[in-house]
């Protein structure tokens, strides 16, 4: 008998969770086998068979006998194939020709021929084990810029299974991996606001949006713009910080996705995309939309298309910024703090309100098509705007509009005024201060909550509406400078609702 054990670690979410892999080799057994056990996928019960083949076609012997190999804890689902470069190294380590301890953590998969292939998920691995491992890390050499983000970790990348036997026993000199840091820099982008010409109160309003981290949804005849300005959001927010770039980038590497993302996520599905894609889950869990658009934009176009409850799965992430995806087997929790832009027609036809071309909508159907859009995730949307279609004369002779950097400027500005009102609690933005948070930063003169009062009355605004009002007015005095809610701030405000009559 022959027991060795090292270290790996295994994806459940975007959160990593050690493993040890353990192979009990048996030299005078009849059968020549690798037995895989421990709550593996399929992908981990197949990497018997690519380990087999990447060690013999590395130049290394496989002496007969069965070679048990655990991957535990037994209780904990294990999937994708970043446990075949564990699962070698052990099995060589129980025919003596290299030494492995619980010191030694590796994650990669391998090839047929033995090089170490890229693995999903090493960023978030490498960020969890910063903090409970302190021995040396072996990755594959295609992941080693997800690793130069990771502090206090000793790293090692790796291009075969042959170099990486021959470093563990001292024949060979790898370079450290050593942390360089992010750049936070502004990345520039290849669209710009200044190429929309005229919607001078549209692009006051995604202003606001920005600055505030608010939902909006812009309601236009087709042609108007609506999607030409939704692609234009993410040139106007604040640079990402360290935090969000590697929050933002477990998310995408766990999803597949190489390399560090540093510029905000834009993310644009289709109105038929299903549930799953949109939330996240699946037979195999990975991150939906929602999450890919953490810290960034998600553009919903031909708002009323989507299926009725891919729209209503989305009101719980809106409100508390996670979406948790509960199934037999696991439990997964995906971060979805993101700014919902949706777009729609005015009716089913796109028509209404033209003055050139003439609606052929019947008001039922134009009731039903609105319908569509249920009120409680109507009221998630912090602001409605119209957007108007040009004429040809606007369009071709209007002069360029203000550039994305000059947009920028203010937005960050209005940030930084948020952050340092927000510093001693656990928000960042207007758009998440709770109803208790707004009582204490959004004061109101006697003439402003009589307009107030008079606009709910009018319109039956719940409670909901009211607070939402509340903190888009803060963010406009935040936009403005001024310390107090005033009341054109808040007759600001109350433009940007969403009104039947």
């Amino acid at each position: 008998m022959n027991y060795n054990k090292l270290s790996s670690a295994t994806i459940q979410g975007i959160e990593a969770m050690k493993i040890d892999v353990e192979v009990d080799f048996d030299n005078r057994s009849v059968f020549n086998d690798i037995d895989v056990v421990g709550l593996g996928d399929t992908a981990v019960k197949e990497s018997r068979k690519r380990v087999k083949s990447a060690i013999l076609n590395s130049g290394f012997s496989l002496p007969h006998g069965k070679y048990v190999v655990n991957l535990a804890p037994g209780d904990v689902r294990k999937e994708g194939s970043m446990l075949d470069l564990p699962i070698a190294l052990c099995i060589l380590a129980s025919t003596g020709i290299v030494q492995v301890s619980e010191n030694i953590l590796a994650i990669g998969e391998l090839s047929l021929n033995g090089e170490v292939k890229r693995v999903n998920g090493v960023l978030p691995v490498l960020l969890s084990l910063s903090e409970m491992f302190s021995g040396t890390v072996l990755i594959p050499k295609e992941n080693e810029e997800e690793a130069k983000c990771v502090k206090e970790l000793d790293i090692y990348a790796v291009e075969s299974l042959r170099e990486c036997v021959e470093f563990l026993r001292g024949d060979r000199t790898l370079k450290r991996i050593e942390y360089s840091g992010i750049e936070n820099t502004n990345l520039e982008y290849e669209i710009d606001f200044s190429d929309v010409r005229d919607h001078e109160m549209v692009k006051r309003a995604v202003e606001i949006a920005v600055a505030g981290f608010h939902n909006i949804l812009m309601v236009g005849n087709p042609g108007s713009g609506k999607t030409m300005i939704a692609k234009r959001i993410p040139t106007i927010f604040p640079p990402m910080s360290e935090e969000e770039i590697l929050e933002t980038s477990k998310v995408y590497s766990a999803s597949g996705y190489p390399g560090i993302v540093k510029l905000r996520p834009f993310r644009a599905p289709h109105h038929t995309a299903s549930t799953v894609s949109i939330i996240g889950g699946g037979t195999n869990p990975r991150p939906g939309e929602i999450s890919l658009a953490h810290n960034g934009v998600l553009f919903l176009d031909e708002l009323p298309e989507f299926k009725r409850d891919v729209l209503e799965a989305l009101r719980q992430p809106l409100e508390e910024g996670i979406v948790t995806v509960a199934r037999a087997k696991f439990t997964v929790t995906y971060p979805a703090r993101f700014m919902l832009v949706g777009a729609m027609n005015p009716c089913p036809c796109g028509n209404l309100g033209d003055p050139k071309q003439p609606c052929v909508c019947s008001p039922r159907d134009i009731m039903r098509y609105r319908k569509k859009i249920s009120g409680p995730l109507l009221d998630r949307m912090d602001l409605v705007i119209n957007v108007p279609k040009l004429s040809f004369e606007e369009m071709m002779k209007k002069p360029e509009g203000e550039k994305s950097s000059s947009i920028r400027e203010r937005v960050m500005k209005a940030r930084e005024i948020q952050k340092r009102r927000f510093r001693d609690t656990h928000i960042s933005c207007n758009s998440q201060m709770s109803h208790r948070m707004l009582r204490r930063f959004v004061q109101l003169d006697e003439k402003s909550e009589d307009l107030l009062k008079r606009y709910v009355e009018r319109y039956g605004l719940s409670g909901r509406k009211i607070d939402k009002v509340l903190k888009i007015s803060r963010t406009i005095a935040d936009l403005e400078g001024s310390n107090g809610v005033e009341m054109s701030h808040l007759a600001e405000a109350l433009q940007y609702r969403f009104r039947e009559s």
